[in-house]
């Protein structure tokens, strides 16, 4: 299933007192659409801050997103956790507000086998009737959906992508066994140009709030052919895509965002905002 080539995993704003600035959330869907060229919105996911939202304030950013962008770019929500019985109650309460896919990440902590993955996924799966997209990235959940397991995901009606952020060799392997019509993307920003040059088909994106047009301009260069013109573009690019990493994640993207005029706020606990070190390299990216 096609979601797009591009697709940012949007921040969640804040106010002063690090509570959803709900007067922002709109604004910032219609500048990652219109301005940095997003196909899909990732609301939820791990740069929205989704392990200290409320459900209440996930499934209202959630309801916002989807009526607001009117089918202007697809509407992915992050509704996975480590326990499968409440991924699938949260999902099903997601999927009633008319999402175009569901990104559920694998269970971090509890550190299941490929086995249990697979059971997990599975079974969420089958809750529901909206289409799932898969969400492997261990260096956060201490677990690592093989190319196996992938591979034998994408055999499941309902699951229809992943964004995975491994290496290369892993996802050649899984490209090479996927089910037909199943969708890889990248989740490493970085890896952009590498990742379709060996055949994943975009990248879920940070760097988008703040590159997008730029990253979009790479995309279609390769896809023209112009693998030069990519390249050279990818380089460009490069210092953004690392140094947005430099400190914990959304802290970077969100001063970098804030310098660009767009005020998103700070980070909730336990994560903290830049400092003054910190903030001064990434608005050297910018320039």
């Amino acid at each position: 299933m096609d979601f797009g080539r591009l697709i940012t995993a949007m921040v969640t704003p804040m106010d002063e007192q690090l509570q959803v600035n709900w007067s922002a959330v709109e604004p910032l869907i219609d500048y990652l659409i219109d301005e940095q060229q997003s196909d899909a919105l990732v609301i939820n996911g791990t740069t929205g801050e989704s392990p200290t939202l409320t459900e209440a304030e996930k499934l209202k950013l959630i309801e916002i997103a989807v009526k607001h962008a009117k089918g202007r770019a697809k509407i992915i929500a992050g509704t996975g956790s480590n326990d499968t019985a409440h991924t699938i109650h949260f999902s099903r309460e997601v999927e009633k507000l008319g999402v175009d896919a569901l990104l559920v990440v694998a269970p971090y902590y509890n550190r299941p086998s490929q086995e249990g993955l697979y059971q997990h996924f599975k079974a969420v799966s089958e809750a529901v009737s909206t289409p799932v997209i898969l969400y492997n990235v261990p260096s956060r959940t201490s677990v690592n959906i093989s190319a196996e397991t992938t591979i034998r995901l994408s055999r499941l009606p309902n699951i229809v992508a992943t964004k995975d952020c491994t290496s290369t060799d892993q996802l050649t392997v899984t490209l090479s066994g996927v089910a037909e019509g199943f969708t890889v993307y990248s989740g490493d920003d970085s890896m952009t140009l590498p990742a379709l040059a060996i055949g994943c088909h975009g990248i879920i994106s940070v760097a988008s709030h703040v590159i997008g047009k730029e990253m979009k301009a790479m995309i279609q260069h390769y896809l023209n052919g112009e693998t030069a013109e990519a390249a050279l573009l990818n380089r460009k690019l490069h210092p953004v895509f690392t140094g947005l990493f430099t400190a914990p994640s959304p802290a970077p993207v969100k001063h970098a965002l804030k310098v660009k005029g767009i005020d998103v706020g700070g980070v909730r606990l336990p994560l903290v905002k830049l400092n003054e070190s910190e903030a001064q390299f990434v608005e050297s990216l910018l320039k």
